[in-house]
């Protein structure tokens, strides 16, 4: 499938610009020789009209249109077996085991921990230290977490996988990934929960104004971008009959709920995944776990849930424009080829 959905995505790129390109040329021709051509009697519309290259683009675009739609059609029922319709399954007793991934957080372990640490239902607090230099692992012991110490900085992906498999060693129901930096709220997790009732997993939106504190980094490229992307994983998941088996609006956020059997029918394929490296930093493992999710016959559901400015500096360095425009552009062609 990736390849396939590719193949469209690419293709449609590749049409598109050839249009703009036509475009600027005839608007370049236009500027430099439609006043001489009125003056001498030629009608520079006319040898537009009859232009060889305008009728191969329109030929080209008639071929890809017809495609495109066959393959709509194609794809009228996709993933609309009755598993992927309402369900009702509550979670009873819940337990839930709560994910943080640090890195230098000394200034924020504290506050991140015993906030979720107070949430109703929540029965384990992971710390996964991912090699701090600072006091960041020690202040989460202190504060009641079960801190387990990385000797090597691996990244975010294979502090999440770490995490979960740790989580699965408990009897907790429930997981629970966020982080440490400060910009979620524990109280959200009162929001999320009640969801799972419905489907496997629900993630976060950060892209509603009123939920999100002024000055956040999440600015207009980062939102907008998110945003994209989010509908081009819900065109690669698209059926003719419900546009889709999910929607997306913030493939970025890492603030979610999992059911345990959930996280068990995907973990063995995330770990195969995580051993390929192709991720090396780990910051598209949060995209890459939306589209597992769904790879995974699971259902995931986004909501909106509040977003705080980040006390500190981005381990991502995805606020840098230059920097987040690179882990977009990566971002995008995981979604096009996975």
């Amino acid at each position: 499938m990736g390849k396939f959905f590719a193949g469209i995505v690419l293709s449609f790129l590749v049409i598109f610009l050839a249009h703009i390109i036509f475009l600027i040329i005839n608007a370049y021709l236009w500027a430099t020789e439609g006043l001489e051509s009125l003056s001498q009697q030629r009608d520079f519309v006319e040898t537009v009209y009859f232009s060889v290259v305008l009728k191969w683009l329109i030929l080209v675009d008639i071929i890809w249109i017809i495609f495109a739609l066959g393959s709509a059609l194609k794809r009228k029922k996709y993933k609309t077996e009755p598993q992927y319709y309402l369900s009702h399954n509550p979670i009873k007793d819940q337990r839930i085991a709560v994910i943080i991934p640090t890195f230098n957080e000394a200034n924020n372990v504290e506050k991140v921990v015993k906030d979720y640490i107070m949430q109703s239902n929540v029965k384990y607090v992971f710390v996964i230290d991912n090699n701090s230099t600072d006091k960041t692992p020690d202040i989460a012991e202190k504060c009641g977490a079960i801190v387990i110490r990385k000797k090597i900085n691996k990244g975010l992906a294979d502090s999440c996988i770490i995490g979960f498999n740790e989580v699965l060693k408990t009897d907790a129901n429930i997981v629970v990934l966020t982080e440490c930096d400060g910009t979620y709220n524990g109280y959200d997790i009162t929001k999320m929960v009640p969801y799972l009732d419905n489907c496997d997993m629900v993630v976060g939106t950060r892209i509603i104004q009123v939920l999100t504190e002024k000055g956040n980094q999440n600015g207009m490229f980062n939102t907008w971008g998110n945003f994209f992307i989010g509908k081009l994983v819900q065109l690669k998941y698209f059926s003719l009959l419900h546009m889709g088996v999910t929607s997306f609006t913030d493939v970025g956020c890492s603030h979610r709920c999992i059911r345990r059997e959930g996280l068990e029918k995907m973990i063995e394929q995330i770990r195969i995944d995580h051993q390929k490296k192709t991720d090396s930093d780990g910051w598209m493992f949060l995209p890459y776990l939306n589209l597992r999710s769904i790879d995974s016959e699971l259902k995931t559901v986004e909501i909106p849930i509040t977003f705080n400015k980040r006390s500190g500096i981005s381990k991502s360095g995805s606020d840098r424009k230059s920097k987040g425009f690179k882990l977009g552009l990566r971002i995008i062609w995981l979604v096009l080829m996975s």
